[in-house]
């Protein structure tokens, strides 16, 4: 048989088989998930050439089932984009709009982790497991960090219903010690509903120099000047897209789109932030009363809508200095131009489809923010995030120098707490701060010709990030599964929103929601909110103890803002909020609260599971790298060593050993000029060395770095580095500063190059790998 005649028979086989399987698709049991084939009968004809195959069994989408698209941006607020009266263009969200609906009553959990997992579960963040980000999670049921198998993603539930599945962009959604060559990977991307991966896994990433992962494979980024992670990932899910339909036009995909921006650092290039120069000048108090008025002019905000209280330690804009106001504005011309940048790639994603046909057949679900905006660059702003992040201020005086170089690469910038409240116009407070609407309000754009039939319309139900799983399903027309993968599933706790797309009247289905992070707490209820501010994002501690907590009361139903607090006219309905909050706690595993948040970077402290757990000592060899923090073992604010045994060439070494962190904060250990030298890299502001004179001769060599910590028990405070050859004292040296909590979200710790960003401009970004052989390098803590 010729190539051509076998080919030709194939296809006519895969024709009968695919008629056979669409006969039964509507036929399909989708309770149960994978989907079983049906039993078939035995063959008995003992000759294949005279016997009938049975139709092949396949399991395919509903018929008409659209394609899914959930793009989600990071950290950003209700007053922020042009289709909801903010200012900053948006020209992507606002094409969307046009064409379909926007949600200005949705909510978000205010915090990064717990949005997500919500958002693709259809389940309460503690239902899941996630209370709040991975990094902090407790041995506290809610808290855990590691979703159950109960929990399944509705990914997984559309890719066993004839999807193709892809995500691309931050994660942060997988516990810190499961993020490791050891694994488990159950909770990555493709083990979690996912076809395709390309993004970070964790919370944040240097938009420039990222740590990506392809499926579970570490990404080595070009090396390219012009190199941005936000138009990378926009490349790459074009590519998928248009790939998949290439290949199978009649499978309909998912993509879920999830941004790092517009989460710190704010990293874009300069021709963006030169579009907005001077035009934040007003100010954050006139921006907010701006921001208002456009709101109301657009049917956004309802007339008549107040501007809800500002937070005391945001001073008037008009009491600030010019040398603050030009500093401060500068951080909000960066944000904007991030925001737009990112709006813009999403536009390429639209593009895409429009161009390939499918845009009309499209559920396009934009979610703008998994949170209100982030005021954690504290009340001056920061130029490097890694120093609030440590727990220390930043000041004026110190960024001005730089004030050029914000969004760049040499900067980890974040904005001041002042810029964050506004952007959350016209609610109260920023992100963690779950109790009031500026932390947990996000605007919501869903766009879906072929099955809205309104168009550029307003929805004022009420919902949340939990509705989306359960309107996905109702769109595609999947049943929510009892079972998936032989696990018995939660159902889910969220509501659809379809019952609204073409009924602008229609009354509201999801009536009550509980809120906490951090002790920040509320409960809405049929029109009405009970709330507790219990911390503030940029104090080091909570208000006080939970007993002295004050509830507010808000009737939202008449306060969209929640700017009349009527608690004292109403003790009554309070009353009934209060005891109404706790029954949802004791449901949802909210309890108990939990409102530490350096302390819970600890593991120990915490409860949770730490990948080094009680060892003293690691010992690494070459090759070895791309670990992550928290999963490497911890050197801050204690005494350690650093042995390396070395083969040095006859031509001498260069390079790196082993380094741990990036610019913005770390330590390495290398040689240049064939001399051995440590540096500890203290959070961008100064670098500490300790170099020896002497060229490493030929051979082997034992390199030693000893540090001895003079801070007690007070992170981040001082020692002395004693760097040894061969048991032999080459160099000393005083550092008087080091890095106390966190080196950085992003960057990892390496044996024989330095990955991402270097820690010492002594060596170059990319290149940097060791000369010589490593033979082991071992870290012993004291």
């Amino acid at each position: 048989m010729t190539r051509l005649s076998s080919t030709c028979l194939a296809l006519a086989l895969a024709l009968t088989w695919s008629l056979g399987a669409a006969a039964t698709a509507a036929e399909l049991d989708r309770t149960v998930l994978p989907i079983q084939p049906p039993a078939t009968e035995k063959i008995t004809e003992i000759d294949a050439r005279k016997a009938t195959p049975p139709p092949r069994f396949a399991v395919t989408a509903p018929e008409g089932a659209p394609n899914v698209v959930v793009v989600l941006i990071d950290d950003i607020g209700f007053g922020t984009a042009g289709a909801f009266g903010g200012g900053i263009e948006t020209p992507t969200l606002d094409r969307l709009a046009e064409g379909g609906l926007r949600y200005n009553q949705f909510h978000t959990t205010a915090l990064c982790s717990p949005t997500r997992v919500a958002l693709l579960t259809g389940r309460n963040h503690h239902s899941a497991n996630a209370g709040s980000v991975m990094e902090v999670a407790t041995a506290f049921q809610g808290n855990q960090g590691v979703r159950p198998k109960s929990v399944e993603y509705y990914a997984e539930m559309l890719r066993l219903n004839g999807y193709s599945t892809a995500a691309f962009g931050k994660w942060h959604e997988t516990a810190p010690w499961e993020v490791s060559i050891s694994g488990p990977y159950d909770r990555w991307p493709t083990r979690s509903g996912f076809d395709k991966f390309y993004g970070f896994i964790g919370g944040e990433t240097n938009q420039w120099a990222p740590f990506l992962h392809d499926g579970v494979a570490p990404v080595e980024i070009p090396e390219d000047p012009d190199y941005h992670v936000t138009e990378d990932l926009a490349a790459k899910a074009v590519q998928w897209m248009r790939f998949q339909q290439a290949l199978t036009p009649d499978k309909p995909f998912f993509v879920y789109f999830a941004t790092g921006a517009t989460h710190a650092p704010h990293h874009v290039p300069q021709e963006w932030i030169d579009r907005y120069k001077g035009r934040f000048d007003m100010g954050w108090d006139a921006y907010r009363k701006q921001t208002l008025a456009r709101q109301i002019e657009r049917g956004v905000v309802p007339a008549g809508t107040q501007l809800a209280s500002k937070p005391e330690d945001i001073v008037a804009w008009d009491s600030l200095s010019d040398d603050e106001k030009r500093l401060y504005a500068r951080q909000m011309e960066v944000f904007a131009a991030f925001a737009s940048h990112t709006d813009h790639h999403v536009g390429r994603m639209v593009d895409a489809l429009q161009d390939m046909g499918e845009l009309d057949n499209t559920l396009f679900i934009y979610v703008w923010g998994d949170n209100g905006a982030s005021a954690e660059g504290g009340l001056a702003g920061t130029f490097n995030e890694m120093i609030v992040l440590n727990g220390l201020p930043d000041n004026v005086e110190d960024q001005l120098p730089r004030i050029d170089d914000f969004g760049g690469k040499d900067a980890y910038n974040h904005f001041h707490a002042g810029w964050a409240h506004a952007s959350n116009t016209p609610f109260q407070w920023t992100k963690q701060v779950a109790s009031h609407y500026g932390g947990t309000r996000n605007p919501l754009v869903v766009h879906w010709p072929g099955g809205i039939q309104a168009k550029g319309e307003v929805r004022s139900q009420w919902h949340h990030v939990i509705d989306v799983g359960p309107t996905v399903l109702e769109a595609v027309g999947v049943p929510f599964p009892t079972s998936v993968n032989g696990v018995e599933q939660k159902p889910f706790e969220g509501t659809s929103m379809v019952y609204s797309f073409d009924d602008p009247t229609a009354a509201d289905r999801h009536t009550t929601q509980y809120f906490e992070m951090f002790g920040n707490r509320a409960i809405y209820h049929d029109g009405w909110t009970a709330n507790v501010k219990h911390r503030t994002p940029w104090a080091p501690a909570p208000d006080g103890p939970f007993a002295e907590d004050t509830w507010e009361l808000y009737h939202v139903a008449e306060d969209f803002s929640q700017a009349r607090d009527v608690a004292a006219e109403n003790p009554e309905k309070l009353a009934e909020l209060q005891a109404l909050f706790l029954e949802e706690a004791l449901k949802y595993d909210v309890l108990p609260l939990d409102d530490r948040v350096y302390a819970r970077f600890n593991a120990a402290i915490a409860g949770r599971p730490d990948l080094m757990g009680d060892r003293t000592s690691l010992t690494l060899s070459e090759g070895m790298g791309l670990i992550m923090e928290n999963a490497f073992i911890n050197v801050k604010s204690r005494s350690h060593t650093i042995t390396a045994d070395v083969v040095i060439p006859d031509a001498g070494a260069e390079g790196v050993i082993i380094a741990q962190g990036g610019k913005f904060a770390g330590w390495s250990l290398y040689t240049k000029g064939g001399k051995p030298a440590y540096v500890h890299n203290w959070l961008g502001r100064e670098r500490y060395t300790v170099a020896s004179g002497e060229a490493l001769p030929p051979g082997k060599a034992t390199i030693r770095y000893d540090f001895t910590y003079e801070g007690g028990d007070k992170p981040g405070g001082p020692g002395t580095g004693v760097l040894y050859v061969n048991d032999r004292k080459v160099a000393e040296g005083r550092i008087e500063n080091t890095v106390g909590l966190v080196f950085s979200a992003d960057e990892t710790a390496d044996v024989g190059m330095d990955h991402h960003t270097n820690v010492t401009p002594e060596y170059p970004q990319f290149g940097n790998q060791f000369t010589g052989s490593i033979e082991k390098v071992t870290i012993d803590l004291k």
